[in-house]
């Protein structure tokens, strides 16, 4: 990333500021005092076209043809544009009446949304002209003549629906074709992953109104993706996984039918800057630091926020002026002298002063011990090295403490949200991570849902940073952690079959015979 940040203005074409990337990045291997300048420089001062460029590398042709090669292979996978017409979807209470779902309009009015089709095997329906006259390919990547000696399976009774992470502003589901291949293969299921609309150009609530479509279209027309949707699904990770739930809300308050469980990866759901243990990973953390987690938050709300521009001429990260880190929040006090006390100017040196020139300890030190008064005895615990003084940053941030309304809205941040909204929503099953910032908001939203009766699961994987699931074909850890996301999938597809498996064992007749 340090070594993309330097890249970052050239002009190259993504794959090749990647290559470039990679042959200036031996300086920082080497000197992680130069790679940790230069990473605070390109937090605090690159703005969300950076991230947005970066985070889309994995979408580049050569990594997208790496990925595919080592993913599992799979028969379907077209995308597909919806046209935004109105839908008349049957009630839930009564399916003899139907409610409108019209097409997303929000910022610029209605719209066409853009989803992918994944199966591992071909079913009916999908080979339909009519699903390929949705086809944003031209000719369709998916034709009876083109797949004669593949033979179609029957329908499905199972349908994921999917919604990608990528903090709300960058991604698609090119990126996470990796793991939804393996899912649709080791599920044997159709998976329908949505590209909505992202910030900062489609602020809340674009994303979620496009999803909501996407779901209601995807239950009318299962047919045509290879699934009669006796049981229906939706997943998604980080900024996904916030859809998930609000879209599940959003189903309750119209009435619709609602998903018969969420899985959620490291969701999103509380998007205020409030402090917890958790989130003071965020400031040590390369994947999700402070300063790009609020840039995500503030384009996402769809309030104002800063754009830096590379200096004509020049083409390292240093070249930049200085961008404000915003936090769109109103913390509370206590959070707010925390935050301060690591921005105090009197704590931070300035250009020439001994404490802003970089120094190596020396191997053998002597360390001091000093003693806990306040305890009432002498407890002694591990201090400063002899001589060490901590560095201080050259890259001053003014923070700003603000108040943003809507991300306190429920469907911004369902942790927040009354319990009228959340009472009624299916099995949720999350799967967080304990090296997540987000961590500590997954666990009070699970406690929030136990405390009301709502069915909930939690499930915490070890030594694995945020984002864990587009890095599942890199580790170990990373595998393990993605197959307890199919195992929780599976949960909620299996959970109604073993309940007439088990009622037809007790001699209970159930409507499922």
């Amino acid at each position: 990333m340090v070594s993309y940040g330097e890249m970052y203005g050239k002009q190259q074409p993504g794959l090749g500021m990647a290559a470039l990337s990679l042959l200036t990045s031996a300086k920082y291997v080497i000197d992680p005092e130069l790679r940790g300048a230069e990473f605070e420089r390109i937090t605090q001062n690159l703005d969300m076209h950076f991230w947005k460029s970066f985070w889309n590398l994995t979408e580049s042709g050569l990594l997208t043809g790496f990925s595919r090669m080592a993913s599992s292979p799979v028969q379907v996978n077209v995308t597909l544009t919806l046209p935004p017409v109105t839908l008349h979807v049957p009630l839930a209470a009564d399916p003899r009446l139907t409610t409108t779902v019209s097409p997303p309009v929000a910022h610029w009015g209605p719209g066409p949304v853009h989803i992918r089709l994944i199966s591992c095997e071909l079913r009916e329906g999908q080979d339909s002209e009519e699903l390929l006259s949705f086809s944003r390919e031209d000719p369709p990547s998916i034709s009876v003549s083109q797949l004669p000696w593949v033979q179609k399976q029957p329908l499905s009774p199972w349908l994921l629906i999917h919604f990608h992470g990528g903090g709300f502003v960058a991604q698609t589901s090119k990126s996470h074709e990796n793991y939804l291949r393996m899912w649709s293969k080791e599920l044997n299921v159709p998976i329908v992953s949505v590209d909505y609309s992202l910030s900062p150009e489609a602020p809340f609530p674009r994303a979620l109104e496009e999803c909501f479509y996407a779901y209601c279209w995807a239950l009318q027309h299962c047919h045509l993706l290879g699934s009669t949707a006796d049981r229906v699904c939706l997943a998604g990770d980080s900024a996904g996984g916030n859809l998930c739930i609000t879209v599940s809300m959003k189903a309750l308050s119209n009435g619709v039918r609602v998903p018969d469980g969420v899985m959620t990866a490291y969701p999103a759901t509380l998007l205020t800057t409030d402090a917890s243990p958790s989130r003071l990973l965020t400031l040590i953390d390369p994947f999700l630091p402070l300063g790009v987690l609020t840039k995500c938050v503030n384009a996402y709300a769809g309030t104002d926020w800063g754009t830096v521009h590379p200096t004509m001429g020049h083409h390292s990260v240093s070249s930049l002026r200085r961008n404000t880190a915003v936090l769109l929040s109103d913390l509370t006090q206590g959070a707010s002298n925390w935050i301060s006390s690591f921005l105090e100017p009197g704590r931070t040196s300035g250009p020439g002063s001994p404490t802003s020139t970089m120094r190596r300890t020396q191997s053998n030190v002597t360390l001091r011990t000093s003693p806990d008064v306040s305890a009432g005895h002498h407890r002694s615990h591990v201090g400063y090295p002899e001589g060490f003084q901590p560095l201080r940053s050259e890259c001053q941030a003014f923070v700003s403490l603000t108040s943003c309304p809507i991300i306190r809205n429920p469907f911004v941040s369902p942790l927040l949200a009354p319990n009228n909204l959340l009472r009624g929503l299916p099995p949720v099953h999350i799967v967080a991570s304990a090296l997540d910032a987000l961590l500590d908001d997954s666990v009070m939203f699970a406690r929030k849902l136990r405390d009301m009766g709502q069915p909930v699961s939690l499930t915490v994987v070890e030594d694995l940073p945020h984002g864990f699931l587009s890095l599942s074909q890199l580790a170990k850890e990373t595998e393990v952690a993605s197959s307890v996301c199919v195992e929780e999938l599976r949960k909620i597809f299996q959970q109604e079959s073993l309940k007439c498996s088990a009622q037809r064992s007790n001699g209970t007749k159930h409507t499922c015979d």
